[in-house]
């Protein structure tokens, strides 16, 4: 479907569905919850098993939706050192390492399925790329990447998958690798977003944050308690916004709001 621009402001819900979002109470219980934790990883492994490197289309709109790739650069062909942490099966990294002769990646999935994919693509070279296996919540990320030596991180679709009492981790371990005075490129599920309204009673698992039918769980981000929580970790805002978008489905007449929180902070 084709995708119309909408703006930068949070949605707000029609009558009906924040009735149906405030009936929704009811959390899963402590126990449940627990386990899903436990088994994160396997679910997600089970994830890439389930859909191999089919399910997400090849990103080709990073460049164009954040152009501080090109702009970070203090000359043309400058090498740019990147870290794209959770990589998934690649769909962000190869079209990269194609657009740009000039970039070097490393790249991590919490996943080993994941990242034995991203291992096995034809375009898949370690003169260009370092590819890992990481828990950003624990693994400490200097084992595989000097300190201070990346010029832009990219966190796009991963955080959410993240208990959002761990999140800060992630921030911590990924300021530790990044240069001084370079950013962390976010883009995320925003409140209220088409797939958080899809929940069926029974997912929630807290405020703004759900599980799936196959055990991935998703946190749908404000732009104040993304803000918040990049601060804390003694990043500096840059921007820090919603993307409003309605997906049009012409052959069954169904618009689909999505909303995305696009930001930029910077490690001073």
């Amino acid at each position: 479907g084709a995708f119309k621009k909408k703006g930068h402001s949070a949605r707000i819900l029609s009558p009906e569905e924040a009735e149906r979002l405030a009936k929704d109470r009811v959390l899963v219980s402590e126990f449940k919850q627990l386990k899903l934790e436990k088994e994160a990883q396997k679910n997600w492994d089970l994830f890439y098993k389930r859909n191999s490197t089919n399910f997400f289309k090849d990103r080709h709109w990073t460049t164009r939706e954040f152009q501080e790739l090109k702009a970070c650069r203090e000359f043309a062909d400058q090498k740019l050192t990147i870290l794209e942490a959770g990589c998934g099966v690649g769909n962000c990294l190869f079209p990269l390492l194609e657009e740009d002769l000039n970039i070097f990646a490393y790249a991590c999935d919490f996943s080993p399925r994941a990242v034995e994919y991203v291992k096995k693509n034809a375009l898949y070279s370690t003169e260009r790329c370092k590819v890992f296996q990481c828990d950003l919540t624990k693994d400490d990320l200097l084992e595989n990447i000097p300190a201070d030596s990346v010029d832009v991180v990219t966190l796009i679709f991963v955080l959410s998958a993240i208990h959002p009492d761990k999140m800060h981790l992630v921030l911590k371990n990924i300021y530790k690798v990044l240069k001084p005075g370079k950013c962390v490129l976010f883009r995320d599920y925003g409140l209220y977003d088409h797939a958080m309204l899809r929940f069926k009673s029974g997912s929630k698992l807290g405020e703004n944050f759900y599980v799936r039918q196959d055990g991935t769980r998703s946190y749908f981000f404000t732009d104040e308690f993304l803000s918040q929580l990049f601060k804390a970790e003694g990043y500096e805002q840059v921007v820090n916004e919603y993307v409003q978008r309605e997906t049009v489905n012409r052959k069954e007449d169904l618009r689909v709001p999505r909303v995305f929180l696009q930001s930029k902070f910077q490690k001073p």
